[in-house]
């Protein structure tokens, strides 16, 4: 059976394909190749999945050269829409550390304005004690003048009684020396009744004029006063915004503060004790409250120093990827970012953005070279990625000091800073710091 249906097919083929024969001549000799019904549908079968294979593969190629071509374009327009972006927030932030710049100068015109203003009311309060004094010496003087007129007011009318007890033609013709010397004595009396009332009339006028001094420098002192707590609202608030906006709690941030900068001291003086309880008048009450507002303002200050309230970098640079889950640039899955990254030229110089102590400096696996500053609080910040390091281990550094230089070493795509901060070992936000502090430094 199976011969049979060979036979058919062989035939079928036959009507189609008959059998053909390709004669080779040469000069001695002519050759023919037989070419069989199966051989020629095998080669028609060939070519044409040859013809097929090569116009799918056109058709792949072209599909996907208007696809790349498409897929190039939109990259082409996204990149110039997030550089543009990137461009603006350049700008933006360019713009910010200006007013940042301006903002400190104001702060620092305020300081200089209240230490000013501090001296000016210490002068006038010494001042007024000075007055005060005067006031009751002068006082004590015209008490003292007063009690002398009196007393020179009683001897005239007893010498007056006297002399008109006798008749003056008696008393003259009796004693003429005597009423000489009464008369004399009479004459100087009145000259030293007339200086005394005088001189009380001059105390007097001296004694307004004090009390009208006092006055004026009261007033200037409640000015002083004013300002001064003006002044401290100013410089207290924004600073207060400031740590409050970076979720670090001002009055926990105070007292540890105060319990690093509580150095005393001096020589031993014996004791003195006093049983007499004086009330503060309205005045010092108010210079107490300032000095604790300033002592409040540079707890603040110092506290600043030590939190990581800058930008680590001066150089114009742009925020290449923010803080959280970001698209990997290697592997392309979805991970954690902890840190901020700042594309700039190679070489730009890193700055430390608070002060503290260097904790490591050296090779780390995906930092590259980093540098690592413990600071106050619990708050630690990484610089990574740097092409070299200027700082040591256990180098105390300030805010603003040069401690690397920017580089791609490491897990990096380009040049840029990885900056980290770290408060009790765990990753927060770094531009929480740097933007709480844009209306402050």
């Amino acid at each position: 059976m199976r011969t049979r249906l060979a036979i058919k097919l062989h035939s079928l083929l036959e009507r189609h394909f008959p059998e053909r024969r390709v004669f080779l001549k040469s000069d001695n000799d002519t050759r023919f190749i037989r070419l069989s019904s199966e051989t020629q549908v095998a080669a028609v079968a060939g070519v044409a999945v040859m013809v097929g294979w090569t116009a799918v593969a056109t058709a792949i190629l072209l599909m996907d050269s208007i696809g790349s071509g498409n897929f190039r374009e939109q990259a082409k327009r996204d990149q110039a829409t997030y550089q543009e972006r990137l461009n603006i927030l350049s700008a933006e932030r360019d713009a910010r550390a200006a007013e940042a710049l301006a903002a400190h100068e104001r702060f620092s015109a305020a300081l200089e304005q209240v230490s000013a203003m501090q001296s000016e009311l210490l002068k006038s309060e010494n001042r007024r004690r000075e007055l005060e004094t005067g006031i009751e010496v002068i006082q004590t003087t015209l008490r003292a003048t007063m009690k002398q007129r009196e007393a020179a007011k009683t001897e005239l009318a007893e010498l007056q009684k006297t002399s008109e007890g006798d008749a003056p033609h008696v008393a003259a013709s009796a004693n003429p020396a005597q009423m000489a010397f009464m008369t004399d004595a009479l004459a100087r009396t009145a000259q030293e009744r007339d200086q005394i009332a005088a001189d009380a009339k001059g105390a007097l006028d001296q004694r307004d004029e004090l009390e009208l001094e006092i006055r004026l420098m009261q007033e200037r002192s409640d000015e002083i006063f004013r300002q001064l707590e003006e002044a401290m609202v100013i410089s207290v608030e924004p600073l207060d915004k400031m740590f409050r906006k970076a979720g670090m709690p001002t009055d926990r941030i105070i007292d540890e503060v105060r319990r690093g900068y509580s150095g005393m001291g001096g020589p031993l003086t014996p004791l003195s004790f006093s049983t007499r309880g004086e009330e503060l008048t309205p005045d010092q009450i108010r210079a107490n409250i300032l000095l604790e507002q300033m002592d409040q303002l540079n707890m603040y200050r110092i506290a600043a120093e030590q939190a990581p309230f800058a930008n680590p970098t001066k150089s114009a640079v742009r925020m290449t990827s923010g803080f959280g889950f970001r698209r990997d640039p290697f592997t392309g899955g979805r991970r954690m970012h902890s840190g901020v990254d700042f594309a700039g030229a190679r070489g730009t110089d890193i700055y430390a953005t608070a002060d503290g102590v260097v904790t490591f400096e050296g090779w780390k696996s995906g930092y590259g070279r980093v540098v690592t500053i413990q600071h106050a609080f619990g708050i630690e910040t990484v610089y990574a990625h740097n092409t070299k390091n200027r700082v040591k281990k256990g180098q105390r550094v300030s805010r603003g000091d040069h401690i690397a230089d920017m580089g791609s070493t490491g897990r990096s795509t380009g040049t840029h800073l990885h900056y980290e901060v770290r408060v009790n070992g765990k990753p927060v936000n770094p531009m929480t710091y740097i933007k709480a502090a844009r209306n402050v430094f």
